[in-house]
C-alpha cells in the first residue's frame, strides 16, 4: 500500500517523464532485450533494433500504460483490467517479464533523472511498479 507522500512523489516524477515517454519506454524495452534477452520471444514480428517504429511504438504504449496507473493509483485492477486480459489470455506473457520490465524502467528513470530519483523516490516507484506487476499477474491466477 503506497502512503499519500509516496503517491505524491509518483505524481511529481511522472510530470518529469510525461514529455519524454517515447524515449523512457523505447530505452526501457532495449534494456530489457539486452539484459534479459529470453523476452524477446514475445516479440517475433518486432524489427527489434534502437531507431525501429516497433519498438519505439510499444515503448510508447508502455509508458503511457503506466501513466494511466499513475493516474489511476488508487484503482489499478481496474485501470489495467483490459491491460492484464490481454497480456493473461492473448499474448500469454509470462508474468516474470512485468518484473523484469519494472526494474529496467526504474534504471531509467535513475539515469535520466539524477538527484531528482533520490532514494525516497525509488522506493515509492519500487512499490509502484510492483503494484502495477502483481495488478498485471491477477488473471494468471
Amino acid at each position: 500500500m503506497l502512503t499519500a507522500e509516496e503517491k505524491k512523489l509518483i505524481a511529481q516524477i511522472w510530470d518529469k517523464v510525461k514529455p519524454r515517454q517515447e524515449e523512457f519506454g523505447v530505452e526501457a524495452l532495449l534494456r530489457l532485450f539486452t539484459t534479459y534477452p529470453t523476452t524477446k520471444t514475445y516479440f517475433p514480428h518486432f524489427d527489434l533494433s534502437a531507431g525501429s517504429d516497433q519498438i519505439r511504438g510499444h515503448g510508447k504504449k508502455v509508458v503511457a500504460a503506466l501513466g494511466n496507473a499513475v493516474g489511476n493509483i488508487d484503482n489499478l485492477s481496474q485501470a489495467l483490467s483490459e491491460l492484464s486480459n490481454l497480456h493473461a489470455y492473448n499474448l500469454r506473457v509470462d508474468p516474470v517479464n512485468f518484473k523484469l520490465l519494472s526494474q529496467c524502467f526504474q534504471v531509467v528513470l535513475a539515469v535520466h533523472l539524477g538527484k531528482d530519483y533520490s532514494p525516497e523516490v525509488h522506493s515509492a516507484f519500487d512499490k509502484f511498479l510492483s503494484a502495477v506487476a502483481a495488478v498485471l499477474a491477477e488473471k494468471y491466477r
